[in-house]
């Protein structure tokens, strides 16, 4: 049922324009470079704490000597696995291009997470793809896929195995509330293109505990077939909420809703019809019922617009893009629409950018945090464009996000120039965790790959993080605290 302009008006009065705080993430009111931004109790803005003199997150990051990661103070990392380097327990060597990640507490003490490969187009064009492990295998053209890698208790011991194999630019995704996770591919070639042997474009479940589960993979065509970046399973209602990282036009967000009677549960989503339930996208308005063409409209944090959900034509678009089946004035878009993370009772969702493609105002990040309640969409970052991405100091392209144990949201910057780990706390500051600092490109013309695939560990000591290029998976540890709120 639509959502009236009047029960949209009684609803956003709740959320105070974006004043009041939502569970543990709270507003986060800005970033370094954000547009709008607070100031202070003393007068400073908050950016000034990115760039040195810091009053708050964990102080300024140490060069790393080894050229890998820079951390504040009484923080370490370790290397987990490293693309052509650690090898897997076949003897193959840890495939490249690491991306999102899951992270679930395993047997004895063990932590297993789930990591993404983005490799896209065939297998010949990467150096190290994701083997083509026996019964593992969806598409044997494709070089994408999941590794499964499991942590000691003591962490002493790391091993590491395909969880799925021939799946096209595995993306991002999203941990389930049953103990899987949902691996989407951001690539809708068909069968015939690239080399492809079947279609792609599709979410596939991988079972960390249970290998027997990952035989003869089968997409969930019910999810729709698109360029998917990230999914998150409302626990209580059974929706999934999925984004779309495309442009001409911009993507998409998009809400699943199971068939009646259905129940969630470990590899219950691959038995699904390939048209069960129903796939639709956004559709926004703000308190006056206008319509919202574009996410890049809000310019202010603490917006709320009203959601309505249209549904989708042809889910599996067979002859034309599911983002093309729509006409003006019937869905709203956002320019890479990228990580989402379900707490706080919603959805956090990532638009990493906007720039002369998208009709509203230019800027470098902005989070949203969706309430299935209250069917509101509330702008909680909002980045403004970066002037210099070369500098250390301002944040843009944020991509990946989770949150954290100790409040707050946790970003992996997928920008321009420099590339950072950075927390944002519940009235609105930002402080780096990590710099990137393996160059792979010149001394002359330096260049550093996105974070990807940040997570928590389950029991919240050690955070895990992803080098896309070349692909190198560390764990984060130090002495984590809870940033207290301004008083």
């Amino acid at each position: 049922m639509p959502l009236s302009r009047r029960d949209f008006a009684k609803r956003s009065a709740y959320t105070g324009a974006g004043v009041a705080l939502v569970g543990s993430a709270g507003v986060l009111a800005t970033a370094p470079g954000a547009i709008a931004a607070e100031v202070d109790d003393d007068g400073a803005h908050g950016q000034d704490a990115a760039r040195g003199g810091h009053r708050f997150g964990y102080g300024e990051l140490i060069p790393d000597p080894d050229g890998i990661l820079a951390l504040p103070a009484g923080f370490s990392y370790r290397i987990l696995t490293h693309a052509g380097v650690t090898t897997l327990e076949s003897g193959e060597p840890t495939p490249s291009n690491h991306d999102g990640t899951a992270a679930f507490a395993g047997p004895r003490g063990t932590t297993l997470l789930v990591n993404n490969h983005e490799l896209k187009g065939a297998r010949a064009k990467w150096p190290h793809p994701v083997p083509l492990t026996e019964g593992l295998v969806y598409d044997p053209a494709a070089a994408g896929g999941c590794t499964v890698v499991e942590i000691s208790k003591h962490g002493d011991h790391v091993t590491e195995w395909v969880g799925i194999a021939g799946t096209s630019t595995n993306c991002a995704g999203g941990a389930t509330p049953w103990g899987t996770w949902l691996t989407c591919e951001e690539n809708s070639d068909r069968a015939g293109q690239n080399g492809m042997t079947k279609d792609h474009g599709y979410v596939f479940e991988v079972d960390p505990r249970d290998r027997r589960a990952n035989l003869d993979p089968r997409p969930v065509k019910a999810l729709g077939r698109y360029d998917h970046e990230a999914v998150v399973v409302d626990p209580r209602r059974g929706h999934l909420y999925l984004t779309e990282d495309a442009a001409g036009p911009n993507g998409l967000l998009y809400r699943w809703t199971p068939p009646r009677g259905f129940e969630h549960g470990r590899g219950k989503l691959r038995g699904l019809a390939d048209d069960a339930g129903v796939l639709q996208a956004a559709r926004c308005f703000d308190s006056g019922g206008n319509f919202v063409d574009d996410l890049s409209r809000a310019t202010r944090t603490g917006t709320v617009y009203g959601v309505d959900w249209i549904d989708v034509p042809d889910r599996d678009a067979r002859t034309v893009p599911v983002r093309k089946q729509f006409g003006d004035g019937e869905i709203t878009r956002a320019r890479k629409l990228e990580g989402m993370w379900w707490a706080d009772g919603g959805a956090y969702v990532v638009s990493s950018y906007a720039r002369t493609e998208s009709p509203g105002a230019q800027h470098d990040g902005q989070v949203w945090f969706y309430d299935p309640k209250r069917r509101t969409l509330t702008l909680k970052v909002l980045l403004g464009v970066n002037p210099d991405p070369g500098a250390d100091g301002a944040l843009d392209g944020p991509d990946n996000i989770t949150v954290s144990p100790y409040g707050g949201l946790v970003l992996a910057e997928d920008g321009e120039g420099v590339q950072h780990l950075f927390g944002a706390t519940d009235d609105g500051r930002t402080y780096p965790i990590a710099r990137n600092e393996l160059n792979i490109g010149t001394a002359e013309e330096p260049e550093y790959s996105e974070f990807a695939g940040v997570v928590f560990s389950p029991d919240g000591r050690t955070l895990y993080a992803g080098i896309q290029t070349p692909g190198i998976l560390v764990a984060i540890t130090g002495p984590w605290r809870r940033h207290r709120a301004r008083g």
